[in-house]
């Protein structure tokens, strides 16, 4: 049995990890801002948390709530992100900040916050859920990529400095997966880069993203990955779990980068 952190766990991939972790006889603590949508995990078993990753004192107390009340923190799922879309000459720049404060710099804090706890215990194991955008890269998506291929980067710094305590660190690169989490795709495309000189590309990919996602993997996919990593003694240091994760990962790495910008880009123009 571990003591478990799942952020972003009031829908989608954190949700369900949550869950599954539960189920499998974990201490699970699910930690969002929708504190009222995560009646599920006390449900089951487990605890809730209100938490907004632009908080630091909310990071802080999260981690303290979890140690005061178990006395250890065994594994740390970083798993709250936020998404953007529009063109790198559109999308302000305060927004961008905003991507890397909630899908980089929250992570890394409650990383700093779990590690003297899992070194003192010389065990533990930290979960940071990228995504097939950690990466490749695809249009209209600069800065969400630019913050999961950093997160990456972050990630294996981490585990090769962690590792000499036994502490492992492992890289969820999740596919097309049907969540909530691109529910506002559209209308951010067509408020950000709807009317300029991107206005083709965006109404296209707007126009994609409203057809819904019929082929991606279910959300339990994703957290059977994350479970099966944390009760593994050597887990491996990347997953791509998920609809077309592994295709996709195989091209970008297959092609020349040409090759791939026509093919990211065939079905927007």
């Amino acid at each position: 049995m571990k003591v478990c952190l799942v952020t972003g766990a009031s829908s989608g991939i954190g949700m369900t990890t949550a869950l599954d972790l539960l189920r499998a006889g974990h201490v699970v603590y699910g930690a969002a801002r929708r504190v009222h949508k995560m009646g599920a995990i006390r449900a089951a078993g487990g605890h809730a948390l209100q938490m907004d990753a632009r908080s630091h004192e909310d990071l802080d107390r999260a981690v303290d709530t979890v140690l005061t009340q178990q006395g250890r923190i065994d594994v740390l799922v970083n798993n709250a992100g936020t998404v953007l879309h529009g063109a790198v000459e559109d999308v302000p720049l305060d927004q961008a900040r905003d991507q890397f404060e909630v899908n980089l710099f929250a992570p890394a804090r409650l990383v700093q916050l779990v590690l003297p706890h899992l070194r003192a215990q010389r065990s533990g194991t930290i979960v940071n859920v990228s995504s097939i955008g950690g990466e490749i890269a695809l249009p209209l998506g600069s800065w969400y990529y630019a913050a999961k291929h950093a997160l990456e980067a972050f990630s294996d710094t981490l585990r090769m400095e962690v590792e000499p305590f036994g502490i492992n660190v492992v890289i969820i690169q999740p596919g097309i997966i049907r969540t909530e989490f691109e529910d506002h795709t559209a209308a951010q495309l067509r408020e950000i880069s709807g009317n300029g000189a991107y206005r083709a590309m965006a109404e296209a990919m707007a126009q994609r993203s409203e057809t819904g996602l019929d082929n991606g993997s279910d959300s339990d996919v994703v957290a059977q990955v994350i479970r099966e990593a944390i009760e593994s003694d050597q887990p491996e240091t990347r997953y791509a779990v998920g609809w077309m994760a592994d295709k996709l990962l195989e091209l970008n790495r297959a092609l020349p980068d040409r090759e791939f910008d026509k093919l990211a880009t065939r079905t927007l123009k």
